[in-house]
């Protein structure tokens, strides 16, 4: 069965998923985020085939979400790090971490995390970035974007009026 491409839905989240909707890609992100940068090392560590392995690294590079860093020519070897748009996708690998943490293993994470300003361990949130207050389901409303075109998504226009119209 082909893999639907869900890169003309009006969606951030499908948009998203067409570069990271396998399991394999956000393990690797995560790998990689950790430090844990090189081919033979991120194939030790996930288990993962070296076909696999060679193309999600490659579908990541090619996303720019990651950038091949030469570490030895000969043979012709890299490290994987993270881009700008990198960073900004392992902020969807924290919120993943913290559903498994409250989910998957009931409060007690495998893996915490040191706020470098304070010193404290800390759960990261996502915040409103105008007044900085955490945002939680319910505490937002979904409206379109500027780039929103119903035409491409009647039924997430439809919901989308319903949802405005609610809350006026």
């Amino acid at each position: 069965m082909q893999r639907r491409i869900l890169s003309d839905q009006q969606c951030s989240v499908a948009r998203t998923l067409d570069i990271v909707g396998d399991r394999w890609t956000p393990l690797v992100l995560r790998d990689i985020a950790l430090g844990i940068s090189r081919f033979d090392a991120i194939q030790a560590d996930l288990g993962v085939s070296r076909k696999v392995l060679t193309q999600r690294l490659d579908a990541l590079v090619e996303h720019a979400v990651l950038v091949r860093v030469p570490y030895s020519e000969h043979p012709p070897r890299y490290d994987y790090r993270l881009t700008e748009k990198g960073d900004d996708l392992a902020l969807v690998l924290l919120a993943l971490q913290q559903f498994g943490d409250k989910w998957a293993y009931g409060g007690e994470p495998p893996i915490q995390w040191r706020h470098l300003s304070c010193g404290q361990l800390s759960a990261p949130v996502a915040c409103c970035d105008k007044c900085g207050e955490p945002v939680r389901p319910g505490d937002a409303i979904p409206l379109r974007g500027p780039s929103f075109d119903e035409t491409s998504a009647p039924a997430i226009a439809e919901a989308l009026d319903e949802i405005a119209a609610a809350f006026g």
